[in-house]
């Protein structure tokens, strides 16, 4: 049975893990040690509340999370408060792909946002990244 759950301050090594399960999955080598840099980012976001992040469990294993970041803009006509949601972390390890595990953690993300009162949200594709990332490095 899967089971949902926000992640806390004291996973992070969990997510930084996951992180870097994500990034080599998507192609992209590891030739640098980001560790301290990861655990630094989660640190940053646990203690300003900036960063909700979803983990699904199947028992004791994590297979796939998500999370949101929020920041900052100066506020616009279309977006009074400047807040932006930007969703990042999507990764759903391969056996459980196709089992709108995603889907659902993506719902909980955007009814986050809507509590946040954020009416903008973001999403950059790691594919458009990896052909950006690949084509540049030719």
């Amino acid at each position: 049975m899967i089971t949902y759950k926000e992640a806390s301050q004291n996973q992070i090594k969990e997510l930084c893990e996951i992180r870097k399960q994500q990034l080599i999955d998507e192609g992209i080598e590891p030739s640098i040690d980001i560790d301290q840099d990861l655990e630094r980012f989660f640190e940053d976001c646990f203690q300003n509340h900036n960063l909700y992040e979803i983990l699904a469990h199947d028992h004791d294993k994590i297979i796939a999370t998500e999370a949101v970041c929020f920041y900052d803009y100066p506020p616009t006509y279309t977006n009074q408060t400047g807040r932006i949601a930007y969703i990042t972390n999507m990764y759903t390890s391969p056996h459980y792909r196709k089992q709108g595990i995603a889907t659902k953690i993506l719902h909980e993300l955007e009814e986050e946002a809507k509590r946040r009162k954020v009416k903008i949200m973001r999403l950059g594709a790691s594919f458009l990244y990896f052909i950006i990332y690949a084509h540049k490095n030719l």
